[in-house]
């Protein structure tokens, strides 16, 4: 078997068990049983370290980060927001949180699978480090802000059952509101100052590689508003004080409002990143 067989192995080892995790997952909601989300856990911990190990034999395949096709894209989605769902349900023991996440993480999958190993995703007056950089930070905040809005919408969730007093089996299996309310500062906390420092590198980057236009790219415009909304949003937060079911609405709101925008930017418009 040559490396490049094997790094398509380890990616659909890691997409099998992605979807194995995400069923598993919706499983436990429909049969309420928390011991099912937790074995889903695991499955979908091995599934990131096979996504891992298949990143890492991309690079080396690719000769470098600079050369990496347009499957290792997606793929580092995926394993970007699994790895800081992880994270943050080992720490928090938000099992069923994973019911929202998955399913995206399992869509990032499914879109890498369809995409070529081979060809780099850059163009060849793109490929630099700063691009890579540019990618990497931009990539890890989004998938922080998805996280956020998963923790928010489950929070929505719970906090209606409370407030209706619909204290049924499924409320007592969602994670307390503490938690689900702490994941979204968390994230919103980090997120930021990655997204901002990967904005920085771009501009920088795009001012050397694009002499002119380049401010008015729809792309560049829809993730300059993505920091605005969200760097209010943390301004809030920490300055004036919302938390609870007030931000969960709020960033349910502008994750979707974002999600649309990038789909219109991405299919309505002439963007000079057409390969992303």
């Amino acid at each position: 078997m040559n490396l490049i067989s094997l790094e398509l192995g380890l990616f659909m080892i890691a997409l099998v068990f992605c979807a194995l995790s995400t069923i598993g997952y919706l499983l436990s909601l429909v049969i309420k049983k928390v011991a099912l989300a937790k074995i889903s856990t695991w499955i979908l911990t091995a599934s990131f370290i096979f996504l891992t190990m298949n990143l890492l034999l991309a690079a080396i395949n690719a000769a470098g980060l600079v050369n990496l096709g347009s499957r290792a894209f997606f793929s580092f989605c995926a394993w970007a927001a699994s790895g800081v769902y992880l994270v943050l349900q080992f720490k928090t023991k938000t099992r069923l949180l994973g019911a929202f996440i998955a399913p995206f993480i399992l869509l990032l999958g499914i879109a890498a699978a369809g995409q070529e190993t081979n060809k780099s995703l850059l163009p060849d007056n793109l490929q630099s480090w700063f691009a890579i950089v540019h990618l990497i930070l931009v990539i890890v905040g989004e998938a922080l802000f998805v996280v956020a809005s998963c923790a928010g919408a489950m929070f929505v969730i719970q906090n209606g059952l409370l407030k209706h007093k619909k204290l049924n089996r499924m409320s007592r299996l969602l994670p307390p509101l503490n938690d689900l309310d702490r994941i979204n500062h968390i994230c919103l906390l980090w997120g930021f100052p990655l997204l901002t420092v990967g904005i920085i590198a771009g501009t920088v980057f795009a001012g050397f590689a694009w002499k002119s236009g380049w401010p008015a790219d729809p792309k560049i415009v829809w993730t300059f508003a993505v920091w605005i909304i969200y760097g209010f949003l943390l301004h809030q937060r920490l300055v004036i004080g919302w938390k609870g079911f007030r931000m969960a609405v709020v960033s349910c709101a502008v994750f979707i409002l974002f999600l649309l925008s990038y789909i219109g930017v991405r299919f309505c418009f002439t963007t000079l990143h057409d390969f992303i």
